[in-house]
């Protein structure tokens, strides 16, 4: 049953977005600072588990995390003329301080691929010194005129790892590591969301780099969201910065960098993936809170029986599953019911009198809303079994939004075949065409190629557009 303050999807896909944003509690847009929002508790601890999660995976293959500032100076962002022109229209700067104008203003980072080129190039003498394999948690700023919680913001934050290598094949390999074995993976195995591993067009790869690949995600209007990027940035901003070593033949050579990232935008593919019209949906293995334990009592008699079954039963749970007691007594059961609904909570323990006697508990899937997602099951044995429904769960999230994934993708032969399929998902179609001819499209449909699908089948075929042969296949779809 939708609940009355959240818009339907099927009514208002983009205010549903915002109610759930609001209603679960996750942030605030920050009414007195432009583009901006505020990271409420519940928003934040989703955040923190994200970051725990692809912290653990970037420092096992083999990074370590740095922090450099905020603030950089803007010949530095001059100095690489396709990062200049990709980020000019973000840039906020800074002119004045301490009551004077500044020499030379600085820009608020919008990513940092210059200033960390800058000590490189004082931390790199020999190839000894390679490879340099950094990672920093911090905020940027892009100064976007259209924004939305999460998605697209002013201020936000994310990792940017930044990484300098002897030659192309091991900057080409820590790419793809990252996207496969960092990316790619926690997208999949936590957020339970299905994801595409892709190379970026010319058109749409990041600015400066060599080769731009990426993670695509398909939300539930069909649209596609770009979850995560990583760089071969070639020697660009070597040659800019000049980040040289002296090799085994004492020749001095450029470095070959990356760069790869993933932000708070995560948040709002897990809201635009799994939710429904009751609230949030959480994945468990990402859930701040796995278990919530709702008591249920009318007096103090029956309270002092209950609560002494929910000791008993947590007592087992402590570093075994993240959960909380809801034993606030100024708000009735179906209030806690309905709040830890809207906050996505995977599971709901209920324990009253009667289930004191029986020996029993209420067991509710928040993925499968209603009567059809509540059993009562033994108290012996709950911790097991709660362990085992997380993990069905969390399968059955990443299954489902691969079955969506699958009924709204499909190969399309024509343009106008093209047309009508980017109305609700993704279009798999040859392609040999021009950075002009995607321009075009995008103009004309509002599509862009999301990426070049790494798993190509190679047969042959036309292009969509062109009509030329190829055996090159792209993903088309409308994205946020």
């Amino acid at each position: 049953m939708p609940k009355e303050t959240i818009t339907t999807r099927a009514l208002d896909y983009n205010q549903w977005y915002l109610d759930i944003v609001r209603e679960a509690d996750l942030a605030e847009v920050a009414e007195v600072v432009r583009g901006c929002i505020v990271f409420k508790a519940t928003g934040y601890a989703i955040w923190e588990m994200m970051q725990r999660e692809l912290d653990n995976r970037i420092k096992a293959t083999g990074h370590e995390n740095i922090y450099f500032p905020l603030l950089i100076p803007k010949s530095f962002i001059m100095k690489e003329a396709e990062h200049v022109d990709g980020f000019a229209p973000e840039v906020a700067e800074v002119t004045r301080a301490g009551g004077e104008e500044l020499a030379e203003p600085y820009v608020i980072r919008p990513t940092s691929e210059t200033i960390i080129g800058y000590f490189y190039s004082k931390w790199v003498r020999s190839y000894r010194d390679l490879p340099l394999l950094y990672n920093q948690w911090c905020n940027v700023m892009r100064w976007e005129m259209r924004t939305r919680p999460f998605l697209r913001t002013a201020e936000f934050l994310w990792q940017e790892g930044h990484t300098a290598h002897v030659d192309e094949a091991e900057a080409e390999a820590e790419t793809l590591r990252i996207l496969f074995d960092v990316y790619a993976d926690f997208a999949e195995q936590v957020m339970a969301v299905p994801v595409i591993r892709g190379l970026k067009t010319e058109k749409e790869k990041f600015p400066g780099a060599l080769r731009s690949y990426c993670i695509e995600a398909m939300m539930q209007d069909g649209r596609a969201l770009q979850s995560g990027t990583s760089h071969n940035l070639g020697q660009n901003f070597a040659r800019a910065f000049e980040i040289t070593f002296t090799d085994q033949h004492n020749t001095i050579q450029h470095c070959w960098t990356t760069s790869w990232g993933v932000s708070t935008r995560l948040i709002g593919a897990l809201i635009m993936t799994h939710s429904d019209d009751e609230g949030l949906v959480l994945p468990p293995r990402l859930a701040p809170i796995q278990v919530v334990l709702v008591p249920i009592y009318k007096n103090e008699d029956e309270r002092a029986k209950v609560m002494e079954a929910v000791d008993r039963l947590t007592a087992d749970w402590q570093g075994r599953l993240r959960f909380k007691v809801d034993d606030r007594n100024n708000f009735t059961p179906g209030y806690k019911f309905n709040e830890w609904e809207l906050k996505g909570v995977p599971i709901r323990v209920e324990v009253g009198p009667k289930d004191v006697e029986k020996g029993s508990v209420a067991v509710a899937r928040r993925d499968m809303p209603g009567k059809a997602g509540k059993q009562f099951v033994p108290q012996a044995g709950l911790t097991d079994y709660l362990l085992t429904l997380l993990e069905a769960i969390q399968v059955a999230l990443f299954e489902r939004a691969l079955a969506f994934r699958s009924d709204r993708t499909a190969t399309v032969t024509t343009y106008d075949e093209l047309k009508a399929q980017i109305e609700r998902g993704f279009a798999l179609a040859y392609w040999d065409g021009t950075t002009e001819d995607e321009k075009r499209i995008q103009d004309e449909t509002r599509a862009t190629i999301r990426c070049i699908p790494l798993d190509q089948s190679e047969a042959p075929g036309i292009c969509v557009y062109t009509g030329r042969p190829t055996s090159r296949q792209v993903i088309f779809a409308r994205a946020y």
